[in-house]
């Protein structure tokens, strides 16, 4: 079963679906996630792609607004992106060559041995790990790989660090939900079953203005539940700060984030 999106895109509705099993912190924001969340570096595709012995199809897990399915679609054949939000996958990019579908990852609507790279960016944090690892065995083929990463704050220069810091810590701190920890952490403690490959240091880095940077701070899961909770807007709390801080409206600014990977071979 599918439908198109308002661009042309076909979504298709398939697979098991618990809505008590997901964990659904993004689809009110699904249009911001879509227009603010950075795109990672093509070098860590390029990468992955090496890794794989087979380019005919990559699989993103939570594809969110679909960042790493369009980085990874120039590898593979076919991307494959599911995500459990229909809001986001419907504001997901409509790049060539992605499938988009909307499922939970713990139950993967494709067949067995099919898949060549499994990826999840900024959500295994999320994942029933339990349920979602043995999808993966089961739809990897032999020699394939899966790729989990997350990317630390954001740094820009250490006065819009420090306001950035205290709305992340201070502000909304409480409000993180539990599983932001393994991100804090770098997915160190993420527990991880699969031979595991070191991989470089793949930075990301933007250009962006400070209505880029006000409109990202606004997709964070934590200002989403301070607003259901307390009935305001926290980003507005330190707009006037960031704004003294960053002087000229309307200049770019150099935004870096540091990546962190868990990379495994699977099925050999």
């Amino acid at each position: 079963m599918g439908s198109a999106s308002p661009d042309g895109k076909r979504i298709s509705f398939r697979g098991s679906f618990d809505r008590n099993m997901f964990k659904d912190h993004f689809t009110k924001s699904a249009p911001s996630y879509s227009k603010y969340r950075p795109d990672y570096p093509d070098t860590l595709f390029r990468y992955l792609a090496s890794l794989s012995s087979g380019h005919e199809t990559a699989l993103d897990c939570a594809t969110g607004s679909g960042q790493a399915a369009a980085g990874a679609a120039p590898y593979y054949r076919r991307v494959a992106a599911v995500d459990g939000s229909r809001r986001q996958v419907q504001n997901a990019s409509a790049s060539g060559g992605i499938a988009y579908m909307v499922s939970l990852v713990e139950s993967l609507p494709l067949k067995d041995r099919s898949v060549d790279l499994v990826m999840a960016a900024q959500a295994a944090h999320w994942f029933d790990l339990s349920r979602f690892y043995p999808e993966v065995r089961r739809v990897v083929k032999p020699g394939g790989v899966v790729a989990l990463w997350c990317y630390s704050l954001l740094r820009i220069d250490p006065e819009i660090d420090r306001i950035v810091d205290y709305l992340f810590r201070t502000v909304v701190g409480s409000y993180w939900p539990p599983e932001r920890k393994l991100v804090d952490e770098g997915f160190a403690s993420l527990y991880f079953p699969f031979p595991e490959i070191v991989v470089p240091d793949f930075p990301m880095e933007s250009s962006w203005d400070l209505a880029h940077l006000l409109g990202y701070l606004g997709t964070w899961s934590a200002v989403s539940r301070y607003q259901e909770a307390r009935g305001e807007e926290p980003v507005e709390l330190v707009r006037s700060d960031l704004a003294a801080a960053w002087g000229n409206k309307g200049s770019m600014k150099r935004v870096k984030w540091p990546i962190h990977m868990r990379v495994g071979s699977v099925g050999r």
